[in-house]
């Protein structure tokens, strides 16, 4: 009697900072006609370890395999939240970081030249101190948001979405990440060659640390707003390889 085929995992799709779950709306409709259940759930952006704790208790709720697949500075929070997450069977990375074991976000930008204009990315909002907002958050200007962040989305597109920007807590850039789970869970890796937020370069670099599997794409930081069929693409390559 010929064996049972498994059943695909769950893929958990986390956003990066200055955007939402929204995000990944585009790659989210591929996978579901690809037959995927998927999870987008809402980073908090509060700081590293609270938002790792935060996607781990999302994975706890899972009884199925799960590919993790982060964009940005999510891919730090799924790098320090999968390390023991049994059910986590691949990651995915998406333009993001992959941190290693005490690395924080500002050792990984500092290694390479900075990219046009990064010294006026950033404008800091002073927020009252609390147990997860510690200190200031971070911003894109408005009127750089299309330059350094989805060069290849429409003015139109990036007007709404430099408006509806979330911030990203200032003490997530020096915040040592754990174990990095990539040292013992297969990888994917897509390098979004025109990118003006995190170097290409430093992608790679991250890329072939980790030994995933690269897609090199032609796209901004928002590749995964621009490029939704590539970056389904390779998601349902590494839930594949799970199965």
């Amino acid at each position: 009697m010929p064996g049972r085929t498994p059943s695909p995992p769950t893929v958990v799709l986390v956003h990066g900072a200055f955007t939402d779950a929204s995000s990944w709306t585009g790659v989210i409709r591929r996978l579901h006609a690809a037959g995927l259940s998927v999870r987008a759930p809402a980073n908090p952006l509060r700081g590293l370890a609270h938002d790792a704790a935060y996607v781990r208790n999302v994975l706890r709720q899972i009884d199925k395999p799960v590919v993790l697949v982060g964009h940005g500075y999510g891919g730090a929070v799924i790098t320090h939240a999968a390390t023991d997450a049994d059910n986590v069977v691949a990651l995915g990375y998406v333009a993001a970081f992959g941190l290693d074991a005490g690395e924080c976000l500002l050792d990984v930008t500092n290694r390479f030249p900075p990219l046009p204009g990064a010294d006026t990315v950033f404008t800091e909002s002073v927020a009252a101190s609390s147990s997860v907002r510690p200190d200031g958050e971070l911003y894109i200007r408005r009127e750089r948001f299309l330059q350094v962040y989805a060069a290849d989305l429409s003015p139109r597109v990036t007007r709404v979405l430099s408006v509806s920007q979330r911030p990203l807590a200032h003490s997530a850039l020096s915040a040592g990440s754990g174990p990095p789970a990539w040292a013992s869970k297969p990888s994917w890796y897509a390098i979004a060659t025109a990118d003006r937020m995190l170097s290409p370069t430093a992608q790679r670099f991250m890329a072939q640390r980790m030994t995933a599997t690269e897609y090199v794409l032609d796209g901004s930081h928002a590749v995964l707003r621009s490029r939704p069929d590539a970056v389904a693409a390779m998601i349902r390559a590494a839930a594949d390889a799970e199965r």
